[in-house]
């Protein structure tokens, strides 16, 4: 007697439903993390450089004509400190964002040949980018050695928190722009514009302080609320707002539910469509 087996996507969302696949093609997750890992940083220089490189680089200039020229307000902290601490949480989540939009096109082969939870992809490269930002950190402890400079200890322990917020809000983002990238393939010409856009709404090289009352607006931007509550928690140079950053965790969520339901929408058809 012979058997058929239908494999077919599933009608419902069900995210317990959805992690326990994940977790049962957990083996495939650390084998693709493991493989962009090396691609980067097995027998090459460039790929640890650039890590370092980018956002050292972009601390610089932004330390000559915002820190120096305009004198922007660092609320006590010295500039390089203050604007390198938001450029790692940025880079982080930009990068992650750009490579996850592309994640379904670039993996093609594997997408429409083999069966597998195709959140592994957006997930592995999360994993990617956060040792990258762990790489990156290594600059922000250097300059705390240069200039004397000695954290709040209350900022080590909210460090986990803000890193899961920044890799959530990534998430959810990228796979919005996974989503449409699979049906319109111009999204990817849009993506770096949307990001370098989004940048100047996140206080990366200015402090949230310069808008005054209007500052509560940058709690409906997840990544304002990751910066902000670092600064203030790291260089003690000001209280954290809890409330805000309660709001900013609350915009990360449903960034992130509403990115989710969308790309296990379009991934139903995701092999047809590629």
């Amino acid at each position: 007697m012979s058997y058929l087996l239908v494999i077919k996507p599933k009608n419902t969302f069900n995210l317990l439903a959805d992690l326990r696949e994940i977790w049962q093609f957990r083996e495939l997750l650390y084998f693709l993390t493991w493989r962009d890992l090396k691609v980067r940083y097995k027998q090459t220089v460039v790929g640890v450089a650039w890590v370092l490189f980018q956002p050292f680089v972009s601390m610089v200039v932004f330390t000559v004509f915002f820190g120096t020229f305009a004198n922007m307000p660092t609320d006590g902290a010295p500039y390089p400190i203050f604007v390198f601490l938001g450029l790692i949480f940025w880079q982080f989540f930009s990068t992650a964002v750009s490579d996850i939009s592309g994640c379904l096109i670039s993996n093609q082969g594997i997408v429409s040949k083999v069966y597998f939870p195709r959140m592994i992809l957006p997930l592995s490269m999360i994993f990617t980018r956060f040792i990258d930002f762990l790489v990156a950190t290594s600059i922000l402890i250097f300059l705390m050695f240069y200039y004397h400079f000695v954290p709040n200890l209350s900022g080590f322990l909210v460090f986990p928190v803000l890193c899961l917020v920044t890799a959530l809000a990534a998430l959810g983002l990228g796979l919005w722009f996974a989503s449409l990238n699979v049906k319109y393939r111009d999204v990817r010409y849009v993506i770096p514009f949307f990001i370098q856009m989004l940048m100047f709404v996140t206080p990366v090289v200015y402090s949230s302080s310069i808008l005054g009352k209007y500052g509560w607006f940058l709690a409906l931007n997840p990544l304002a609320g990751v910066i902000k509550t670092a600064r203030s928690e790291f260089l003690h140079s000001f209280p954290t707002n809890w409330t805000q950053f309660s709001f900013s965790v609350t915009a990360c969520l449903v960034v992130l539910v509403v990115g989710w339901l969308y790309f296990r929408t379009v991934e139903k058809n995701s092999v047809d469509t590629i």
